[in-house]
C-alpha cells in the first residue's frame, strides 16, 4: 500500500500518513503558464494499491482535473489498484434535476472518476447517499457523525440538548446524532427564494430553553446556518452549536458566522482552511485523519470498514 497526495489538502494527506506510519509518494504536480496541470511520479509503483487524497473543493474544476490526471498517471504507472479518497465530493450538491435542462453533475464527476481508471471510492458524509449508486465500483461513504458525538459529550455539558436539521432534507443526518446522544430532534423550515439565498419559515419542534445543536454536511456562504441559529434563538434556545462535516466557507462566510449568535461552529478538515478561520474565536476544527486512516487500513488489509460507521 502506498499513499499520492494530491495539492487540495497536503495538511491531511500528511496527517494520513503519519495514522498509518507510511510516506506519501514522491511526485512533482504543478501547472504550466497556460493553467494546464502537469502529473509526474518520481518512484516505482508497480504492482502496488495506490489510494489518492484529493477533496474536489475551491478551486473544484483544477482539483477535479487534478485528481483525474492522478489516476491516470497511476493507471499507466501499473498500479494494482487505485483508491480515490475523496474527503470533500465536490458537485455533490448537483445530484438530481431540479428544474429542466441542468445537467447532474454528481453523475459527470462520478463517470469520470470511474472513466480515468479508480477500482474504488472513499469519501466523507456525501451530500447525498444516492451518489453511491452513480457509481459502478465500491464506495465507501464514512461518517463524522461518531466524531461529532464524542466532542459533544466532551465539551458541551448541558442535560437540555436537541439535535437541529437545518432543512428538511438534514433530517436523517440529525437523527442519527440525536440517536448517539439520546435527544430529541427540531426542524428548521427553510424556503430559497434563489440560489445561494435561504429564509427560514418556521421551526418544528420544541427549542425554547434547550441547548441547541445544528448538525449538516456543507457549509458554504454561511447564510442559512446563521439564518437557523437567529431563528433559534428568537424562539428561545438557550445555545446554538454548530457542527458541519465539509467547510466550504465561500465569500464572506466566516465574518457571518463571528458576528452571528452561534456559540461554537465545528467543522472537520476535509477542507484545508486554515488560512480562513485563522482568528475566528468561535470556529473549531476537528481532524478526520484517523478516520480516513483506518478506513484506508481496513481495505488494505480486506478487512470491514462497517465497524467505523458505529
Amino acid at each position: 500500500m502506498k499513499l499520492l497526495s494530491g495539492t487540495s489538502n497536503k495538511p491531511l494527506s500528511k496527517d494520513i500518513a503519519k495514522y498509518l506510519k507510511s510516506k506519501l509518494v514522491h511526485s512533482s504536480i504543478r501547472n504550466f503558464a497556460d493553467g494546464e496541470i502537469y502529473v509526474e511520479l518520481n518512484e516505482n509503483i508497480r504492482g502496488n494499491s495506490i489510494f489518492i487524497i484529493q477533496s474536489i473543493s475551491s478551486p473544484a474544476n483544477d482539483n477535479l482535473m487534478e485528481l483525474l490526471l492522478c489516476i491516470d498517471a497511476l493507471k499507466r504507472s501499473s498500479a494494482k489498484n487505485i483508491t480515490a479518497v475523496v474527503p470533500y465530493f465536490g458537485y455533490a450538491r448537483q445530484d438530481r434535476k431540479v428544474v429542466p435542462r441542468t445537467s447532474i453533475s454528481a453523475k459527470l464527476v462520478s463517470n469520470l472518476i470511474t472513466k480515468a481508471g479508480a477500482d474504488r471510492v472513499v469519501t466523507v458524509d456525501l451530500h447525498a447517499g444516492q451518489i453511491q449508486g452513480f457509481f459502478d465500483i465500491p464506495v465507501d461513504n464514512l461518517f463524522s457523525t461518531p466524531i461529532f458525538a464524542r466532542h459533544i459529550k466532551k465539551n458541551i455539558k448541558s442535560k437540555n440538548i436537541v439535535c437541529i436539521a437545518p432543512d428538511v432534507g438534514g433530517t436523517e443526518r440529525a437523527r442519527a446524532l440525536g440517536r448517539i446522544l439520546n435527544v430529541g430532534l427540531a426542524i428548521v423550515d427553510k424556503r430559497r427564494p434563489k440560489p445561494g439565498q435561504s429564509q427560514v419559515m418556521n421551526v418544528i419542534g420544541e427549542v425554547k430553553g434547550k441547548t441547541c445543536i445544528i448538525v449538516d454536511d456543507i457549509i458554504d456562504s454561511g447564510g442559512t446556518i446563521v439564518n437557523a441559529a437567529k431563528a433559534l434563538k428568537n424562539r428561545g434556545a438557550k445555545e446554538v452549536y454548530v457542527y458541519i462535516t465539509h467547510g466550504v466557507l465561500s465569500g464572506d462566510a466566516i465574518k457571518k458566522i463571528k458576528n452571528s449568535v452561534i456559540k461554537n461552529l465545528v467543522i472537520t478538515d476535509t477542507i484545508d482552511n486554515k488560512n480562513k478561520t485563522k482568528g475566528a474565536k468561535n470556529v473549531e476544527v476537528l481532524s478526520i485523519s484517523a478516520l480516513m486512516g483506518e478506513a484506508i487500513k481496513r481495505i488494505s488489509n480486506s478487512t470491514s470498514v462497517s465497524d467505523l460507521f458505529k
